[in-house]
């Protein structure tokens, strides 16, 4: 299976550069897996589409402000640090940019040193290990200092931070966004509940994964990033009495699919529990957790166009992306929607 099987040719005029004014106006593709049929809504009519005893699982990681400008302290060079996992005792893992002028004991300085990052390892691809020095609360600091961390295809200033956080973003941890859930407002999920749908959530603290391209030319030669998960209890309870009740679970964006396909996978069952996953998915995987799911629309070549195309078939998903692209569909992070049933 090669990676250029997942190319698809994309005018940048449908990059989409900033969040709709309303974040459930956007447009709504609906692909039925099994016969390839495509039906073009709007998100608000995501309601029409799911049934009383389905449960929806959102991912209700949170945004970090993690990006960061800063300069060495010895030689005052501009460095830019993108914070992508916390590895515990102020230690976190980062992409630097230029990575080559960050060495092991180089020292970082962030907002006139309210807040240094001494390098402790170097690893390939431009991560490094930095121990955070400062006085304070973290997220505070961040809050000052960082920039929420767009993609790099993003070149438009955000104005509003919130509008790359989920409604129900919960726990601080990463460094993209669950971009699936954007379309979500409260009243929509009220709405939702109100239907007979259950809501329940995993967390996955989206890292580095997010950012980087497949680089090689045989898919099966990709290696994943870890990201570390949690499920709680009421969660694993939930889903484990829907599977019992042959009631469809239906998640909200791909990082929710991997944390559930990861769990069930390692235990055959959804239980408590948390860990990292590398869990790698594309055509030939066979689904154990998950019926449906709710997704934006992806960049060629990239792991999670692979990861739909798992799900509904490449040619259903090429032939899907190829009618949102005549009918000018938005993509990527804020772009438009698509329910995969």
């Amino acid at each position: 299976m090669k990676t250029e099987d997942f190319d698809f040719d994309l005018p940048e005029r449908l990059i989409a550069q900033t969040p709709l004014k309303k974040r459930d106006a956007s447009k709504f593709l609906v692909l039925d897996k099994e016969t390839g049929d495509i039906e073009h809504r709007h998100f608000t009519d995501v309601l029409d589409y799911l049934e009383p005893g389905d449960v929806l699982v959102l991912n209700d990681t949170k945004v970090i402000p993690a990006r960061l400008y800063g300069h060495k302290e010895d030689t005052n060079a501009a460095i830019e640090i993108l914070m992508l996992k916390d590895l515990g005792s102020d230690v976190w893992q980062v992409l630097c940019k230029p990575a080559k002028r960050v060495k092991e004991g180089t020292v970082i300085s962030f907002g006139d040193g309210r807040l240094k990052a001494k390098c402790t390892a170097v690893l390939e691809d431009g991560i490094r290990h930095l121990k955070l020095l400062y006085e304070g609360i973290l997220l505070e600091i961040l809050d000052e200092l960082g920039e929420m961390p767009l993609p790099p295809y993003i070149h438009e200033k955000l104005t509003e931070k919130n509008r790359y956080q989920t409604v129900y973003a919960k726990y601080e941890g990463s460094a993209a966004a669950p971009t699936a859930g954007l379309h979500f407002t409260e009243d929509l999920l009220h709405k939702i509940k109100e239907k007979g749908i259950l809501i329940t959530t995993v967390t996955l603290h989206v890292g580095l994964g997010t950012f980087r391209p497949v680089a090689v030319d045989d898919v099966k030669s990709h290696k994943m990033h870890s990201e570390e998960y949690h499920m709680s209890k009421e969660t694993a309870d939930i889903l484990n009495k829907a599977k019992e009740e042959h009631r469809r679970i239906i998640s909200v964006g791909t990082t929710s699919v991997r944390t559930l396909e990861t769990i069930m996978n390692l235990y055959g069952t959804f239980k408590e529990c948390h860990g990292n996953t590398e869990i790698f998915i594309y055509p030939g995987y066979k689904f154990k957790a998950i019926d449906a799911l709710i997704t934006n629309f992806h960049l060629p070549k990239s792991t999670l166009v692979m990861l739909v195309s798992a799900l509904a078939g490449k040619e259903n998903i090429l032939n899907a992306y190829k009618e949102a692209i005549e009918k000018e569909y938005r993509f990527f992070s804020f772009g438009d929607s698509m329910f995969i049933k």
